[in-house]
């Protein structure tokens, strides 16, 4: 072992006060010779097993510790005068005792004794400091600061409990030179104190990063921790004394030479600190299982009658596929596992919790059989050993969703079942991504905004420094020639992929057999939630187990949808018993009317539906496993063979088997499957291998699977040529693929959406907007697919709203009270409760006798004025002016009520009728419009794009909506109505520009608009200007924003006009999307010509164009019908 070890060293873990990434720090010290290394990040064990496994592979003798926090007194005690400071005190655990008493600490320390930090106390290291050595600690411990304050007394009494706290000869007095004024007064003192009480010394370096060079990238980092500058003169600034890296044995040895026993030490503590940790060893829960049952037997019996329950009897086939999964999950020791997953599940199916199962599970005769999935996985073709075989040794995966607003309903029920001891979630850790770490630095560099975000700007989201450095000239000639931009770049690309801050894992719950605290630490996150401090890898790591409770959105606007069917018309409808066949939901999936639609609703997938025109459960799965990257690139094919414009081809006969119900295309992850069994000999097993290994690129087992597949399929006579084709078709599919199980799964979901859509349209769409309401884009989105739909949503209505968007009938939505700004859910519900005691509101003087005013105060009165929820009480203008008198009114009608209840009084004065309202001229509907979107956040009853639609059609090619979907720099043009402006000046130059919010009627698109342009077309930019805006996408931040090149008044476009013809029949609107339809068009139309505008839009893979009729159609009002008999039901709709 080297002459000294590091017994002090954080990393990342220490989240923005350690720079040191474990693999680097530990490569280092290899490097110099060191055999043994400790992790002690602050307060937390977040790094402790990364560092174990690291450590472990590289040679070194990892030594897992804690810069704990010790509370000034209690651990508990929460006084801000007191307990604001916490001091530094470093522990080692020397054995596997120390070990558990380590995790027990950190965990006390997380969730009794937060307090701006994780904190534990005298009393509690006392009865957890068996197996632990101590060290004194930095200048932030106790024994330092009192020896700083002056109070040598005190710091004595100090090193003396702390030696009599831990086991004899455990507590070591920490020593440590960087060079800081401090330390000059600190080292004498520590050393006298030591030696005065018979304390070993052991020499530290309180490591923080490993090499000299990365101080200012821990300089940065900390300034980003408490958002200061480097600029700052009251920050602690360790960049200015760059000796808190990983030093050599020499190194130490020349700062402590002096104190030769503090170095020896460090060795000494080396060689006791052992303790180990058994890792990937499963430590799987236990399922309590009724008497005379073993766990294997248990799921077995629940097999048996689940299939019976299916399929009517247990058939020779059925038994066997039965028989070879219980067997492999009875071989593996896995069948706790199934019985836990199918009880919780099952638990949610009996409170009325929609549930399904993603990913290759659903390949499980056995979870279908229990009731965790609805797929049948025999009906489906779904392979087993795709999910789980004897072949690749892993433990079960099955990721469950559940409707999202009732996930937690069925993580109580586990927590309850298993014990709050044995059941946490898990933690993740976000790291500095390029753009966040450009952003960080610039801002603590003291760079300006403007300057930092050009920068930020150009480089993709997904992208590391070095890539967008590669890719961008302009990026890099910028790095090259400006110094201040390559001082940021330089010290990014260290901060880059820096654990930044902790979360909780979206998914994933731990169950254990054992309490968690003897195995893990655990924290606390955002709700209260207990999740371990070790990330998923680690936990999995340490052998517990992971299930996946996942909320989908989606599922909980099928439940919403289905109670709005069953209150409004009486039906109670089975998704399962929904018909697989539905000719209405493929056509309604054939025009490519999917918004709203699971998995379906993009304009590229809606394309692509439009020209594959589905027509059974097999088309819509296909679809969702190949509008991915890679495999999008075959959809082309598909979709031609299915219509026989292209013939049906394989690369190899031996394929046709395999691959015929997809028309010769792969498809599924599986199909890498099963072509390699029919091709090369593989079994299933085997073949889940392969996919595993090229979907993880893992290079010598890639290249060992090429080579088996290639000798394999050559054994069976097939050419080089073709077997190398095949397998370069593997890897799209294994890395960006869906396996058919999870396209199964999710393709069901996506036909019961498209099926309630088709057939209760206004119900479906209302659960969907309920489910958007907290995002104005998407409820603007859903609000313009209704209206294509034929359904109105009307603006709220105190006599017909509940809370959310609600049913009127089959073709009216109404928005809800509680979509109003300003009014809360307190408020909503008192007008809801007083509607129902006393019937619909007569008048405004009504409203406000009849509610609370302490709840239903004059904001929110005015509120619902301004947004239109009293249309049916009068005129906006007269209810606003009548406010205040109305408000008094209910407030004397209250006082007389209570007064007469009391019976103090022998009568109580009439106040007679409520007046009328007062007579005041109407508001314009420009300012109808404006309020109704300041309060609803849109414009409901019209939108002032809707007057101009005949002339925008002509200039605009693109909606807002689909910017999104563009790649960046696409030029577009968009018209809308200009919602917000505000004019800037460059600091720079002076030079004046805009930034805007432009709306049409699918959303709302910031548009900026430079120098240059503003300078052309400032005079364009007001508010409630309705505008054309020519310019490109600029999509570097991940969502689509529009740089303008031209704004362009409506006005102008059309010739100055104020606006279209008022009068004669709206234009009229036709969808075609195949040729046979577009013929059909024309003979229709031959002898059908008139005065009434109409626009055929034709749909082909390229996209959608649309073509003016030349000659016009008839007004007749029974035309459209007559029209819509021809081509289908939805592709006819006027504007």
């Amino acid at each position: 072992m080297s002459e000294f070890v590091h017994l002090h060293v954080h990393t990342e873990y220490s989240l923005l006060d350690g720079h040191s990434r474990i693999r680097t720090l530990l490569e280092r010290a290899a490097s110099l010779g060191m055999r043994a290394v400790a992790i002690t990040d602050h307060g937390a064990l977040y790094g402790a097993i990364e560092f174990y496994r690291e450590a472990t592979s590289l040679g070194i003798q990892p030594i897992l510790g804690m810069e704990a926090y010790q509370a000034a007194r209690r651990h508990t005690d929460r006084d801000p005068k007191l307990d604001a400071t916490s001091y530094h005190l470093t522990l080692l655990s020397r054995d596997a005792e120390g070990y558990r008493n380590l995790v027990r600490l950190a965990t006390k320390a997380h969730l009794e004794g937060f307090y701006y930090r994780p904190r534990i106390d005298k009393e509690l290291l006392a009865a957890h400091s068996k197996g632990l050595v101590g060290l004194s600690g930095c200048m932030n411990s106790e024994l330092c600061q009192r020896i700083l304050r002056g109070d040598l007394k005190g710091a004595r009494e100090v090193a003396a409990e702390f030696r009599d706290l831990f086991e004899p000869g455990e507590f070591f007095v920490e020593l440590q030179d960087q060079g800081l004024p401090e330390q000059r007064t600190l080292i004498p003192e520590l050393v006298r104190i030591a030696r005065d009480l018979r304390l070993p010394l052991v020499a530290t370096n309180d490591v923080h990063y490993v090499v000299p060079e990365d101080a200012q990238a821990q300089d940065v980092l900390m300034c980003v921790q408490m958002n200061k500058t480097v600029h700052d003169p009251d920050r602690p600034r360790m960049g200015d004394v760059p000796h808190f890296y990983l030093k050599s044995a020499e190194e130490m040895s020349a700062l402590f030479g002096e104190f030769p026993e503090a170095l020896r030490n460090t060795v000494e503590i080396a060689q006791r600190c052992r303790a180990h940790i058994e890792l990937d060893r499963p430590r799987l829960p236990d399922f309590p299982v009724p008497e005379g049952f073993t766990p294997q037997a248990y799921l077995r019996h629940l097999c048996e009658q689940g299939l019976v329950r299916l399929y009517g009897r247990i058939t020779p086939e059925l038994r066997e596929r039965l028989d070879y999964e219980l067997g492999v999950i009875e071989q593996m020791g896995y069948a706790p596992y199934f019985l836990i997953v199918q009880d919780f599940v099952n638990f949610a199916r009996s409170r009325g919790i929609l549930t399904t199962v993603r990913g290759s599970a659903a390949g499980s005769l056995v979870l279908y059989a229990c009731g965790v999935t609805d797929v049948d996985p025999i009906a489906y073709r779904l392979p087993f050993d795709r999910f789980l075989n004897l072949e690749r040794y892993t433990l079960p995966d099955i990721d469950v969703d559940f409707m999202d607003t009732r996930r937690d309903e069925v993580i109580r029920y586990v927590l309850d079942k298993y014990g709050h001891d044995r059941v946490a979630q898990i933690i993740t850790f976000g790291t500095m991504k390029a753009r966040q770490a450009v952003r960080d630095v610039g801002r603590v560099l003291g760079m300006s905004y403007g300057e930092v975000d050009r920068i930020a700007k150009r480089i993709p989201p997904t992208s590391t420094l070095d890539q967008a450095l590669e890719q961008d000239p302009e990026l890099r000639r910028w790095s090259e020639e400006d110094d201040r931009v390559r001082r940021l770049v330089e010290l990014a690309r260290k901060l880059e992929g820096v654990a930044r801050n902790a979360s909780t894992h979206a998914a994933g719950v731990i169950i254990s057999r054992d309490p968690l605290t003897d195995l893990v630490p655990l924290t606390r996150g955002k709700d209260d939630v207990v999740m371990t401090q070790y990330d998923m890898d680690s936990v999995a790591a340490i052998g517990l187990v992971k299930f996946d409770f996942l909320g989908l959105t989606n599922l909980t606007i099928l439940d919403h949808a289905l109670k709005i069917v069953e209150r409004k018309r009486g039906q109670r409808i089975d998704l399962q018993q929904i018909p697989l066949d539905d000719q209405k939901t493929y056509a309604l999936l054939g025009r490519g009317e999917t918004t709203g639609v699971f998995q379906l609703e993009s304009a590229g997938m809606r394309r692509y539906l439009q020209e594959l025109r589905p027509s059974s459960i097999q088309d819509i799965m296909a679809m969702v496993a190949l509008f991915r990257p890679g495999p999008m690139a075959n959809i082309p094919a598909y979709i031609r063979r299915k219509h026989g414009l292209e013939p049906v081809t394989y690369l190899h006969e031996s394929l046709e088997p395999v691959l015929r119900e997809t028309y010769g295309v792969m498809v599924y992850q599986e199909d890498i499957m099963t072509v390699a069994q029919a091709m090369a000999g593989y079994t299933l097993a085997e073949a889940d291998v392969l996919c595993y290994a090229i979907r993880k690129k893992v290079k010598d087992k890639l290249l060992a699977q090429r080579e088996k597949f290639e000798r394999g399929a050559l054994e069976r006579g097939v050419p080089k040529h073709v077997v190398d084709k095949v397998f370069e078709q593997f890897e799209p599919f294994a890395r960006y693929g869906f396996n058919r199980a999870h396209a199964a799964c999710y393709g069901l979901i996506a036909y019961y959406t498209a099926y309630l859509k088709a057939h209760y349209p206004a119900e479906y769409m209302t659960a969907v907007l309920c489910a958007d309401s907290g995002n104005l884009e998407r409820v603007a989105l859903d609000v313009e697919e209704c209206r294509r739909m034929g359904i109105s949503v009307l603006p709220p209505d105190v006599n017909e709203s509940g809370s959310e968007f609600t049913v009127v009938d089959d073709r009216t939505i109404r928005f809800g009270l509680g979509t109003i700004k300003n009014v809360g859910t307190s408020a909503t519900e008192q007008i809801v409760r007083a509607r129902e005691q006393g019937g619909p509101f007569r008048s405004l003087y009504d409203f406000c006798a009849r509610t609370d005013s302490r709840v239903v105060t004059k904001r929110v009165v005015e509120s619902l004025i301004k947004a239109g929820a009293m249309d049916s009480l009068g005129d906006r203008a007269a209810l606003l002016a009548a406010l205040d008198d109305a408000l008094e009114y209910g407030a004397r009608r209250q006082r007389q009520q209570a007064a007469a209840q009391t019976g103090l009084f022998a009568e109580v004065g009439d106040l007679g009728q409520p007046p009328a309202l007062p007579q005041v001229p109407p508001l314009d509907r420009r300012e109808l419009l404006r309020m109704e979107r300041e309060m609803l956040g849109l414009y409901v009853t019209d939108h002032p794009v809707r007057a101009w639609e005949a002339v925008l059609r002509n200039h605009v090619a693109h909606r807002v909506a689909d910017l999104q979907e563009l790649p960046d720099r696409t030029q577009v043009s968009v018209g809308g109505v200009l919602t917000h402006v505000r004019p800037m000046v460059s600091k720079k130059d002076g030079s004046r520009f805009a930034v805007a919010s432009l709306e049409d009627l699918s959303g709302a698109v910031e548009v900026v608009v430079w120098p240059k342009t503003y300078e052309r077309c400032g005079e364009a930019l007001h508010v409630d200007a309705v505008v054309v805006v020519r310019g490109r996408v600029d999509a570097s931040e991940g969502r689509a924003r529009l740089v303008a090149d031209e704004v362009v008044p409506v006005e102008s476009l059309a010739g100055g006009s104020n606006g279209p013809a008022k009068n004669g029949p709206r234009p009229l609107h036709v969808r075609v999307t195949t040729s046979e339809e577009l013929y059909q068009l024309a003979d229709f139309l031959q002898d059908r010509s008139g005065p009434r505008e109409a626009y055929a839009h034709v749909v082909t893979l390229r996209g959608e164009s649309v073509h003016r009729l030349r000659k016009g159609v008839p007004s007749d009002p029974e035309f459209p019908r007559q029209l819509e008999m021809l081509l289908g039901e939805g592709t006819v709709w006027e504007e």
